[in-house]
């Protein structure tokens, strides 16, 4: 029997959605303010020479400008304001919790509660600063070194540093802005915004290359074909549970005995999200990035690196699917799932796996579960990822269709419509406690006060 939330979502309709007035205005405002940084992609970086970015940017294209533009929205490709992107936030980020995870000063403060959260809040920030000015520093070298700036000097390098860092900070508040006030991640939807809005132009040219004869009709049903079936395996994917039974014992609350319960610890197939990808991505892409900063001047060494190590080229892809099961182990383990902490929750709410002991034992079950999951979970991601890349070079398909890119596309729009629909839920739940008590009011208002009995 379907129990009262599923049937209240069962009944979700546009018109709950239009009654629900404060859902409505958290999309208004998410959509204004996600417009404002698809505005500020095409506002340009002051001092550069339009006509020679264009080339520059096709070369450095396989190098950072693939890894950042996915993150952009083609910012980076015009050198916008936006052109770093929300990438320095993300990697702080990743780098702050991976920290947490190891260094015990901030894993006590982790648990401070309120405090400590915005205590590494702080530290994350400080973080992407850091990153950001690293970064807005080799775009301006590498801009300079490329023959794209006006007049290259110092004081470029400075307009550049402090226009990139301050567009990467004006997004981290917009982010922020939209996770406090709007619908969803704001973060993860400023890259899903960026990622979707350069599908348009990629389908354009995956389609006039069709017209012109450079691509075979049947290569391109085939990709049409391959994209929605990917799409339908990472949806699948990532909703795909193990699920370990949790059993409660009796407990006795006052004169009252409540019985056992039973529950479920729900462990996803992929619990490392997209990060191993994007951190497998970034490590690869390190030696084409460093060629673009030095200006294409490379020793035999970097030169015999990027021949074997370049995109599409057999150890490429072997070191990318073998880079993406190890952060898959180490995110998962480390972050995103520890079996020492769950075990230790567990114990202290009483609860236990049946057959298993509490503490130590349930620790090693955990991890035991957890490493034959990921088996599936990393495999999955490396087919996701490596699967684009061999199309892309073999057949020679100029549509770009990364799986990173699918995967956090996937992964974003799931979390914002459960997001909508468990407003659309609390909506109705207060609409139905409003009804009663309405109906409670009536039923006192509208009964007839007694009469005293007459006397004789």
């Amino acid at each position: 029997m379907a129990s009262a939330a599923e049937q209240m979502a069962a009944n979700l309709s546009w018109s709950a959605f239009g009654k629900a007035t404060e859902l409505r205005q958290r999309i208004w405002f998410t959509i204004g303010l996600l417009i404002i940084y698809r505005l500020g992609t095409y506002i340009p970086v002051p001092g550069i020479d339009g006509a020679a970015l264009r080339n520059f940017m096709d070369q450095a294209q396989s190098g950072i400008g693939g890894i950042l533009s996915m993150f952009t929205g083609g910012a980076l490709g015009r050198m916008g304001v936006f052109a770093l992107g929300i990438m320095p936030y993300i990697s702080a980020s990743i780098i702050v919790q991976l920290l947490t995870s190891m260094v015990p000063s901030l894993e006590h403060l982790k648990k401070e509660g309120e405090q400590g959260r915005k205590k590494i809040n702080q530290y994350t920030r400080y973080g992407t600063v850091a990153l950001a000015l690293f970064q807005a520093y080799g775009l301006a070298k590498s801009l300079e070194a490329g023959g794209l700036a006006h007049d290259p000097g110092l004081f470029f390098q400075a307009s550049v540093i402090i226009t990139l860092v301050g567009g990467t900070m004006f997004l981290m508040w917009l982010g922020e802005q939209i996770t406090a006030r709007g619908i969803g991640n704001g973060i993860s939807l400023i890259i899903f915004v960026g990622i979707v809005a350069e599908i348009p132009a990629a389908l354009a040219n995956f389609f006039a290359q069709g017209r012109s004869g450079a691509i075979s009709t049947p290569v391109i049903l085939g990709v049409i074909v391959m994209v929605v079936a990917v799409i339908a395996f990472v949806v699948f994917m990532e909703r795909a549970l193990r699920k370990i039974r949790i059993q409660y014992p009796r407990r006795q609350v006052g004169m009252k005995i409540y019985d056992g319960q039973s529950s479920h610890l729900p462990i996803k197939v992929n619990p490392a999200g997209v990060i191993p990808a994007i951190f497998a991505s970034s490590l690869l892409l390190l030696p084409i990035t460093i060629s673009t900063f030095s200006g294409n001047q490379t020793g035999p060494i970097m030169s015999t690196i990027l021949a074997y190590f370049g995109p599409g080229q057999p150890l490429y892809l072997v070191f990318f699917a073998g880079m993406i099961v190890f952060f898959a182990y180490f995110y998962t383990h480390n972050v995103s799932f520890k079996s020492d902490d769950v075990a230790e929750n567990l114990k202290n709410q009483g609860g236990f796996i049946p057959g298993i002991r509490p503490g130590k034992r349930t620790e090693e079950y955990l991890d035991y579960v957890v490493n034959r999951v990921l088996v599936i979970g990393a495999a999955y991601l490396a087919a996701v990822c490596l699967l684009p890349e061999i199309i892309r070079h073999q057949w020679s398909v100029p549509f770009y269709f990364g799986g990173t890119s699918v995967l956090i596309v996937v992964s974003v729009t799931m979390d914002t419509i459960n997001q909508v629909q468990s407003h659309l839920l609390a909506h109705q739940y207060e609409g139905l406690i409003e009804k009663s008590q309405l109906r409670g009011k009536r039923k006192e208002g509208s009964a007839k006060p007694r009469r005293a009995p007459s006397r004789r």
